[in-house]
């Protein structure tokens, strides 16, 4: 159980911590006085995390649309220059400065409220228990720890979630993926509070579907290796066919340059792809009976990531737009996963652009600087 899931045992234990505790001390009315602060500060300072965070994300969603631009023009170039390439920095700096001020400010109209109210109402249960017996006390004294204990498992799930997002270790990311607790307290309680943090609404629904296996067919000869993504090698899952060329060139034919109509192939596969749940699950579990690649994503309408990639490298293929397939780590708001994107080159710009169709629906991945915050250790499994 604890190498297995430790990260469950430990949400649990710290759970029980404070209940025990207030088991042991019993109830009391100066003690638990004591307990209501520290709870509305725990209280306060998860509200100071949404409210901090919320006001930080539109704080950059307003910079971001320049809505700034005439207080960003009293400020040094290189300071601004500084913002515009380091703002997965500039935001995780911003997000603990907020929430200190918003707690604090807080702490005080809480205390206000409890001298008037809450204090003066456990002063009357305490007079109230003083002829009943020890253990009903301990029980009072139980029940009144649960807050506590509900809003500690809170605070180190969103600490947890942090710690996976900044990547300190696969590890911790591993145990994380383990750990049901975790996941529904992140499903429930972090990402709707935090909205993905970083990348606004990243899709919840990618989860560590991708298999990569490597196969050699003669040991004396290292590059004699087939490589498999999700049961098939990477040319079978970006084979295409006259169906979907035809279909990408009439999709892209208003486009008046390659930009265009590798957003335009961007844009079709994220609105009209739908993430398969289902496989997902099946890929995980190391069954790969179902169909993967372009051709299947094309007409069944839905697939898990390499078949986005796959889909997106067929069309651009179709249109002769020079194109890339990358794999690396994905983070779904919870943990990092196995993830695979694509590249693709715009000759009028003489530049390569990430896009990730997978990701659509968390905002706009086709040549954002969102990649930086949410995409890592990428790897280019092929080129067209």
């Amino acid at each position: 159980m604890f190498k297995s899931d430790a990260i469950t045992l430990f949400l649990i234990i710290v759970f029980l911590y404070p209940i025990t505790k207030g088991f042991i001390i019993k109830f009391s009315s100066y003690n638990l006085k004591r307990n209501i602060e520290s709870i509305a500060r725990n209280i306060v300072f998860l509200i100071a995390i949404f409210l901090g965070m919320q006001a930080v994300k539109r704080l950059f969603e307003e910079y971001k649309k320049g809505t700034f631009d005439g207080i960003k023009n009293y400020f040094p170039y290189r300071v601004n220059q500084f913002i515009t390439e380091n703002t997965i920095i500039i935001y995780i700096v911003s997000i603990p400065i907020c929430i200190i001020v918003i707690y604090e400010v807080l702490v005080l109209i809480i205390k206000l409220i409890n001298s008037i109210t809450i204090y003066p109402a456990l002063d009357s249960i305490e007079r109230t228990l003083e002829r009943k017996g020890n253990f009903l006390k301990r029980i009072i004294g139980a029940a009144f720890e649960i807050p506590r204990s509900i809003i500690y498992v809170i605070i180190i799930t969103f600490t947890l979630n942090i710690a996976s997002i900044i990547n300190l270790g696969i590890n911790i990311n591993e145990n994380l993926e383990r750990s049901f607790l975790y996941n529904e307290i992140c499903k429930h309680v972090v990402l709707p509070v935090a909205n993905s943090v970083i990348a606004e609404k990243l899709p919840i629904i990618i989860n560590d579907s991708f298999k990569i296996v490597k196969k050699e067919i003669d040991s004396a000869s290292s590059k004699n290796v087939i490589v498999y993504y999700n049961g098939i090698t990477i040319d079978e899952g970006v084979k295409s066919n006259k169906k979907i060329d035809s279909f990408a060139v009439t999709l892209t034919k208003k486009a008046n340059n390659d930009y265009q109509k590798a957003n335009m192939i961007y844009n079709w596969i994220g609105k009209n792809i739908k993430y398969d749940s289902d496989k997902a699950k099946m890929i995980m579990g190391n069954d790969f009976k179902s169909k993967s690649g372009a051709i299947s994503a094309f007409n069944t309408r839905k697939g898990i990531c390499f078949d986005y990639a796959c889909l997106y490298v067929a069309m651009c293929r179709a249109n002769d737009i020079k194109v890339r397939m990358v794999t690396g780590k994905g983070f779904n708001g919870k943990i990092w996963v196995s993830h695979a994107w694509n590249q693709v080159y715009i000759k009028e710009q003489n530049r390569w652009v990430d896009v990730d169709a997978t990701f659509y629906i968390g905002g706009n991945y086709f040549d954002s600087d969102k990649f930086k915050s949410d995409h890592i250790q990428e790897g280019i499994a092929g080129e067209w």
